[in-house]
Formats: C-alpha cells, structure tokens, sequence
C-alpha cells in the first residue's frame, strides 16, 4: 500500500462529489442548529417545529435528539461526564457530515456546558455551526415535566440530572436566545425560521 503523505491522510475526498455541487443539487446551504436548553425547555418541540416547516417549504431538513441518537449510535453510552463528552462529541462528527452533504442539521440535546458547546463547535466548524439558546426558567420546565424526571431527581432517583443535581452553563455567546418562558410557542418558532432562512440561502 502506497504511504499516504500528511497533507493526504483520507484520498477518496479528492474524489467525491463536492459540498458546492451538493449544496447547488439541494439549492440550500447546510449548517448545523444547535439548540440547548434545559430539559423541558421545548427546544426538542421547537425543533420538530422547525424541521417540518423546512420539509413543507422545499428544504431538506433532519433532527438529531436524545431519543434517536441514544437508540443507535450512542446506544453504548451512559451518563457519565466521559460518556456525555463521547455523546457530544459523536453528534458533533455526524452534524459535520451531514452539513458537508447540504443538509440542515438541527440538533436538540441539553449540552449543558461550555466546555460540551466548544467541543461541537470546533468539531462542526464555526462557519457552520449556530448555537440556540432556548431560555426556560427552571421553575417552567418543572411544571412541564411531562416524563416525571425533574420529580425523580428531586426524590434523589436519577443522579447528576441537569438543573437540580448537576449544573447548567448559561451560553455567554449564543447566535439565537428564544425567551421560551414569557413568549408562545408560535412567536418563538417565528423566531427561530426567521433566524435560520437567512443562513440556509446559497
């Protein structure tokens, strides 16, 4: 096997098709939206809500969450610091592919600190990667709580759960803050479309 030089580890790059002629075929530009919050802030609705209005208007559109990431690729991991770094970090490499393909990627996990953000976004890029900051008291999300778990944490059931035994970093610098407490879930995926057709466009 011929040695590869440094400059050329991966070959078969120079050989497929390009991002610009995907991005061309797919008319849209890929990027990646990385939505944080707490749990039950409604950033994973937000982002349904965002992903079928893209279908509906012509744009190819996918949603990474827990329940579709945790069933498959990251189905061996658990919750510990080191397997929540590897969770991020596995999302962040599949975002990138898939923004490299023309897609938009809209990602929907709680990536409750800064070290977790910086992590996706030097892997995904900083030209592709945009950070939402879905802003939700903690006292909302508790009412929400429509799986029980803000209640199990509080009984001491479920350890190291973001916002009551473990914490979480408010984003110093996100490109998106959606106020999801004191606005509808209408005005905030307004919002939200309006911050992303703008990067979306060729």
């Amino acid at each position: 096997m011929p040695q590869q030089g440094a400059n050329n580890v991966f070959p078969i790059f120079d050989k497929v098709v390009d991002r610009k002629n995907k991005e061309l075929l797919l008319k849209q530009r890929g990027i990646v939206i990385w939505m944080t919050g707490l749990s039950g802030s409604g950033k994973t609705t937000l982002a349904i809500g965002l992903e079928k209005y893209l279908h509906d208007n012509g744009h190819l559109a996918y949603l990474l969450d827990g329940d579709n990431v945790r069933t498959g690729i990251n189905s061996d991991l658990g919750f510990s610091e080191k397997d929540r770094h590897e969770n991020i970090r596995r999302i962040a490499e599949v975002s990138k592919l898939f923004a490299s393909s023309g897609v938009i990627t809209i990602n929907s996990f709680v990536s409750p600190t800064e070290e977790l953000r910086l992590l996706a976004k030097n892997i995904i890029g900083p030209a592709d990667f945009n950070l939402v900051y879905v802003n939700t008291p903690l006292e909302v999300c508790e009412k929400r709580d429509t799986k029980g778990l803000y209640a199990k944490a509080r009984k001491g059931e479920i350890k190291d759960f973001t916002g009551i035994s473990a914490p979480f970093e408010e984003p110093k610098n996100a490109d998106l803050v959606i106020d999801a407490g004191k606005s509808t879930y209408e005005e905030c995926l307004k919002q939200l479309i309006a911050f992303v057709l703008p990067k979306i466009k060729l």
